[in-house]
């Protein structure tokens, strides 16, 4: 069992940058690839970026590709998103979840441990 708490979100102007942080409970963590996901008002959730159980592979949707970054901390039991040049488009609850085997994935239904989201609102 994983338990997953964001931290981070905040109100930001645009062209700012916000990093938001996601704990993991549990001494499997680095078993786990990991994910953050985000749903806007009225959309449905979507992938934003994955990072494999050792943090050597990465990948991205192609809406935040050059401006968000992921990374984790397996010492700290912790996966991070740093986004830079924010733009109002997103805003939404930022989720972070967890899939066992260790590689990474952008499919929703691949995901079995997630977090109660933390709101990123970007104003113009």
């Amino acid at each position: 069992q994983v338990q997953l708490v964001e931290s981070g979100g905040r109100l930001v102007q645009a062209g700012g940058s916000l990093r938001l942080s996601c704990a993991a409970s549990g001494r499997t963590f680095m078993t786990y690839a990991m994910g953050w996901f985000r749903q806007a008002p009225g959309k449905e959730r979507e992938f934003v970026a994955t990072i494999s159980w050792s943090g050597s592979s990465t990948y991205y949707a192609v809406s935040v590709k050059g401006r968000f970054t992921i990374s984790r901390d397996n010492a700290k039991n912790s996966v991070y998103l740093q986004m830079n040049s924010l733009k109002p488009e997103d805003t939404a609850v930022y989720y972070c979840a967890a899939r066992p085997g260790g590689v990474g994935s952008s499919s929703i239904s691949d995901y079995v441990y997630w977090g109660q989201g933390t709101q990123v609102t970007v104003s113009s």
